[in-house]
């Protein structure tokens, strides 16, 4: 059985105190392994605390006073509440890991302790667990605002060793790390992405280019590193464990590492920006890559004067975070808490008009190769066989008219995400699916606050 101890203690408690009293706890929880060891923030240091967890071979946790108050508890005691802050620490400190409480509240002269029993691992403690949210949360693609600061070589240490230690699929770790410091190098690659940017500018429709052209997209010259990801597809050799029935996870792995990296960088106050503004041939080209090494990621770290509340490109208008609860579904795809129809539908009520100024002509059943002539156009393909890849085209199989308006609703919120304030629909293919989807349309564009008219 495996146990969590709860402990509160006075300064100055003895080893030999904790000892007896917890040892007499553990008799009346009927023995078990004791995993971890709770007590409220400022009593971690105690000598004989420390004595006991060493002792029980466990590990210590704290949790602050706040976080033991939002506890029910068995047996509070105001006394305990004025001296601490919260009703109880030793049974509210075997709670807040989410263990079954099993023995309650036993007292020595300076100490209390409780036993609860673990059904599973446990997690981290509340205030641990607002670190690894927070630093998901604040994790930023930053562009702007790189300071004249060199990075500490352990620094930097510490966070290759967390984007080292990604998970990857049969443990081949894929990656390699090229740190890029020369300036000759990073000007050539400067030259790369602002080519293509010209590129997607110049692709772009009038509206949607003007607000392209107040984005920064890379800060390659900007920052004293950057790091090139890479991966060996081969790495491992035939057999690596799990590679075989979707070779992709070779990529995923290397993705995962960047994520890793990600996160350390920012929880050590470092800005990491990807650029994607390039053909990665390239970009493979300048920094010699061998021909079998496929480039991954292109990061450009460095300490920044701040993080953003929020991410460039919400903080501009250009999208917004798609909901949560448009992309969780229960057991059959579409089978989702609130049906995504009906969610548009009760938006339409209290809808207001959208600030997206892009006009985006949607039409179902079109041919690509002269809808797409137009900048502004989006193909919709509902046939079985899937398209060639372009992003002009989405290809939707629906497979009956009412998933056809269900991806309508979606395609037109998520356009709406994505900066649109107008959609036209213009339905070319005469069947049932096309006039739904061209339905669903007109339900999500009146849900988003969008203008909508058929052509």
């Amino acid at each position: 059985m495996r146990l969590v101890v709860g402990i509160g203690l006075r300064v100055g408690t003895s080893y030999r105190e904790l000892r007896d009293l917890v040892d007499e706890a553990l008799r009346s929880a009927g023995g078990g392994e004791v995993r971890t060891v709770v007590t409220v923030e400022g009593r971690q240091s105690e000598p004989g605390l420390q004595r006991l967890v060493a002792s029980l071979r466990a590990e210590l946790q704290t949790a602050s006073a706040d976080e033991l108050a939002r506890q029910s508890v068995p047996t509070p005691s105001e006394r305990v509440e004025q001296l601490a802050g919260t009703a109880s620490v030793a049974e509210a400190a075997v709670l807040v890991t989410g263990a079954e409480l099993v023995v309650t509240k036993r007292r020595s002269t300076n100490a209390t302790a409780a036993v609860g029993r673990l059904s599973a691992a446990p997690g981290y403690t509340p205030s641990e667990r607002e670190v690894v949210h927070r630093v998901i949360a604040e994790r930023r693609d930053v562009r702007r605002g790189f300071v004249d600061t060199p990075i500490d070589d352990e620094m930097l240490q510490r966070v290759l060793e967390a984007a080292h230690r990604a998970p990857s699929v049969g443990l081949s770790q894929p990656w390699d790390f090229l740190l890029i410091r020369d300036i000759v190098t990073r000007r050539k690659v400067h030259d790369l992405a602002t080519a293509q940017r010209d590129a997607f500018a110049a692709s772009l429709p009038a509206d949607r280019r003007r607000a392209f052209d107040g984005l920064k997209i890379e800060a390659v010259l900007d920052t004293p590193l950057n790091i090139a990801v890479t991966c060996d597809p081969g790495r491992g050799g035939r057999h690596v464990l799990g590679r075989h029935a979707d070779p992709r996870t070779t990529w995923f792995s290397a993705a995962i590492a960047i994520q890793n990296l990600w996160l350390a960088a920012r929880a050590e106050g470092l800005g990491v920006g990807w650029v994607s503004f390039f053909e990665p041939g390239e970009v493979a080209a300048v920094l010699d890559l061998p021909a079998h090494i496929d480039l991954i990621g292109y990061l450009c770290v460095g300490h920044v004067d701040e993080f953003a509340a929020a991410p460039e490109l919400v903080r501009t208008g250009w999208a917004t975070r798609r909901p949560l609860a448009w992309a969780v579904h229960e057991d059959h795809w579409g089978r989702r808490e609130t049906s995504i129809v009906g969610d548009a539908l009760q938006a339409v009520e209290s809808a207001v008009p959208t600030a997206g100024r892009q006009t985006v002509r949607v039409v179902v059943g079109g041919d690509p190769a002269t809808d797409l002539e137009q900048s502004e156009a989006l193909v919709v393909v509902l046939g079985a066989e899937k398209p060639p890849v372009d992003f002009g085209v989405l290809w939707r199989p629906a497979r009956t008219p009412v998933e056809a308006v269900e991806l309508g609703v979606e395609i037109a919120r998520d356009l709406s995400l994505q900066g649109a304030g107008e959609i036209v629909v213009h339905v070319v293919e005469q069947s049932e699916e096309a006039d739904a989807l061209a339905r669903g349309l007109q339900v999500g564009a009146s849900a988003c606050g969008m203008a909508h008219s058929s052509a």
